[in-house]
């Protein structure tokens, strides 16, 4: 197992210390992604499948279902984040499951197109975590941007809280104007706020942008997003 770095936890840490109650909302929002994910591994073409995921925390999302699934060898995932502590927690997780050949977890800023350059287009793209904590413009941006990441038929995996105002509406309609058709939307009932969403592409890709800064972080991970 990989040292821990030698500092205080982030906000950002502490904000997945609730993956530890199996009961908590953020497992249930765990096992809903998870399960999607699954879906997308499920229904694949024979071949490798490739495999983004921005902003990724300690990529328990992918890490746990290639660790399980029959395709899991298939799998050539990059996991993108910037807090050095969940990269760590990420790689010893990878590790752990026996993947680590199967998932690359990079120290950057998945805000910058370029650091996927090297794994888009992706079969399947993460975007959990990431719209409760960028403005709506950014988020509208992120969008429009995800064909340039997807091979021909992709998924995109997404998350959003649907605390007032709700905005789960107005991104679902966003993936619909950029050409995705919806997979499926998880909204369990109160006390919950969580939202999960499946998307998957169905006009051509777009080219990819490697110059694009997709969004600027303004939440403090707080809230769930």
């Amino acid at each position: 197992m990989a040292a821990m770095p030698d500092r205080d936890d982030s906000h950002w840490v502490r904000w997945h210390q609730p993956y530890e109650d199996p009961a908590s909302p953020l497992s249930l929002r765990l096992l809903l992604v998870q399960s999607m994910v699954g879906g997308v591994l499920d229904a694949a073409g024979p071949g490798p499948i490739r495999v983004v995921s921005l902003c990724a925390g300690q990529g328990r999302d992918v890490i746990d279902v290639v660790a399980g699934h029959p395709r899991g060898s298939d799998v050539a995932a990059l996991l993108v984040e910037l807090d050095p502590v969940l990269v760590a927690s990420a790689r010893d997780r990878a590790a752990a499951a026996g993947v680590a050949g199967l998932v690359t977890v990079v120290e950057g800023d998945a805000a910058l197109a370029r650091i996927c350059a090297g794994s888009v287009p992706a079969h399947l793209v993460l975007v959990c975590g990431l719209f409760g904590n960028i403005t709506e413009g950014d988020i509208a941006a992120t969008v429009a941007a995800m064909p340039g990441f997807c091979a021909p038929g992709a998924s995109v995996v997404w998350t959003r809280h649907r605390r007032p105002p709700d905005a789960t509406p107005w991104i679902r309609g966003l993936f619909s104007s950029a050409g995705f058709e919806e997979v499926a939307f998880e909204a369990p009932p109160e006390p919950y706020v969580l939202g999960v969403g499946w998307h998957r592409l169905l006009v051509a890709p777009a080219p990819f942008d490697p110059g694009a800064r997709l969004f600027e972080i303004v939440g403090d991970g707080a809230r769930p997003a």
